[in-house]
């Protein structure tokens, strides 16, 4: 069993998968000595989305751990340092790195578990929750309301490379066309293959009904007092009415996952703080 460095430190290592490969993982914990609130399971979204915000997920897994929380980042097959290229992506197998990295984290904490998503990380750690027992609720940034939007924005950037020349219409078709004919695309230097774009056009956000608690962050630009989108309120509201406990807050601050520059969102890491001790049980304990 992997053995954790000292309380209070975050620690990198590679979680080992089946058939040889490995998920790059990094783990943050409460000081030593202090009350354990929850555990959480960061989910990532895909592609250039993932590396834009890793920032902003690794200040807010500092800030939760200084907090009491223990926070576990994965790098999903394909992406970042984990094994395998981006080709190689299954929708069903992104489902499993992210139910073994839940077992990794229950093996080691009793506490209140909750899956965090960002953007289609949202879709996969809702897909996700349902065959992992125990969960107690889903923090989702920026959450998208079907995969569909994800995959047509990801295609629009085939189209930019042929607005020039007139031919953006043609080579959004043929990516389609492509992905029909059970074949690869690449955009912009990733290879999407045609099982996993199926997947994500299909992924629709929908939550068990045995997740207790849901809290949904939105971040908005403009330097005005943030509002909820009637798109993500008509969700909170639908989780709300089937028994879900749920906390929806809409913040200011710059959209970190696709602005060019890297960039941080305090108020979002803030709210979010409050919405989770907002949710949270009481009384975890950690495993000896």
């Amino acid at each position: 069993m992997h053995t954790p460095e000292p309380a209070g430190t975050a620690e990198a290592f590679f979680l080992p998968r089946d058939g040889g490969g490995q998920r790059y993982c990094l783990l943050h914990r409460p000081p030593a000595g202090m009350r354990v609130r929850g555990a959480l399971l960061y989910v990532h979204p895909w592609c250039e989305e993932m590396n834009k915000s890793r920032r902003m997920a690794a200040l807010q897994a500092r800030d939760l751990a200084a907090r009491g929380w223990w926070v576990l980042q994965i790098d999903l097959l394909g992406c970042g340092d984990s094994s395998g290229d981006f080709g190689d992506a299954r929708w069903a197998a992104w489902i499993d790195d992210v139910r073994a990295a839940a077992r990794w984290l229950r093996e080691r904490v009793d506490a209140p578990l909750w899956l965090w998503g960002l953007r289609v990380g949202t879709l996969l750690a809702a897909d996700a929750v349902r065959d992992i027992e125990g969960v107690h609720g889903l923090l989702l940034w920026q959450p998208l309301a079907a995969g569909r939007s994800a995959l047509q924005q990801f295609l629009l950037l085939l189209a930019a490379g042929a607005m020039q020349s007139g031919a953006a219409g043609a080579a959004l078709r043929e990516a389609r066309a492509a992905f029909a004919a059970g074949q690869e695309v690449d955009v912009a230097g990733y290879t999407l293959a045609p099982g996993l774009a199926a997947a994500l056009e299909g992924a629709t956000l929908e939550v068990p009904a045995r997740v207790r608690a849901i809290a949904l962050l939105e971040v908005q630009g403009g330097g005005v007092p943030a509002a909820p989108t009637p798109t993500l309120a008509r969700l909170a509201q639908a989780w709300q009415a089937a028994g879900h406990e749920v906390r929806h807050v809409a913040v200011v601050g710059p959209a970190f996952w696709q602005t060019t520059e890297i960039e941080d969102a305090p108020e979002l890491i803030a709210a979010t703080v409050r919405a989770l001790q907002a949710l949270e049980e009481p009384k975890p304990t950690v495993r000896a």
